[in-house]
């Protein structure tokens, strides 16, 4: 979707709730890629790969001059012959650590093999992101920050990637909200779960 077309959605949205909520999730997602450090993954349900949003995120990374933005999508199934940028499968996942971020969008429910890789990734220290449409109670207590999309309140989660997407890339994101209490404690049970360090 064109920087036209997004300005336009937006202004259909003016008034709601859509804005605000895409722009602080993108901030707080934007924010938590950092530089240098092990990228962003994005990673859909079985049923669904989110290749859309991919390609969203890339021309982002590219026109913003941020390109740790740039995501790694992570499939359900990969195939001998596929092409680099579409050959990594699940176990990534269960490798990511600390410094990197873990953006799961689920239109459905996102099964026990995703929710398992997806809790070693933050065990192993990486922050978790959830984009959904029907609010997974196990996805969202494994995340760090959801915005979950209800299609009967005006919009659909392939307009809030969109909403999302553009958000992410601009200058003007606000700044990560301030750590909660929730936040901190989180942060905590995560320390406290993780597995020992290997001996040296």
């Amino acid at each position: 979707m064109d920087a036209v077309r997004v300005a336009l959605l937006r202004e259909v949205l003016a008034g709601t709730e859509w804005l605000g909520a895409t722009r602080r999730f993108a901030g707080a997602l934007r924010g938590s890629v950092v530089p240098h450090g092990g990228g962003l993954l994005l990673v859909g349900t079985e049923a669904y790969e989110p290749w859309h949003l991919t390609a969203h995120l890339v021309d982002e990374a590219a026109w913003s001059g941020t390109p740790e933005l740039a995501p790694t999508l992570v499939r359900h199934e990969v195939r001998p012959g596929d092409p680099a940028q579409l050959s990594t499968g699940l176990g990534r996942l269960a490798a990511a650590r600390r410094g990197e971020t873990v953006l799961v969008v689920a239109p459905d429910e996102p099964g026990g093999g995703l929710l398992e890789r997806v809790h070693d990734a933050r065990r192993s220290g990486a922050t978790v992101f959830s984009l959904d449409a029907g609010g997974c109670a196990d996805l969202h207590t494994l995340a760090h920050d959801v915005l979950s999309v209800d299609p009967s309140r005006g919009v659909d989660l392939d307009t809030v990637q969109h909403l999302v997407s553009a958000a992410t890339g601009e200058n003007t994101v606000p700044a990560p909200r301030g750590r909660t209490l929730r936040d901190r404690l989180s942060r905590l049970a995560d320390t406290l779960t993780q597995p020992p360090p290997a001996r040296w």
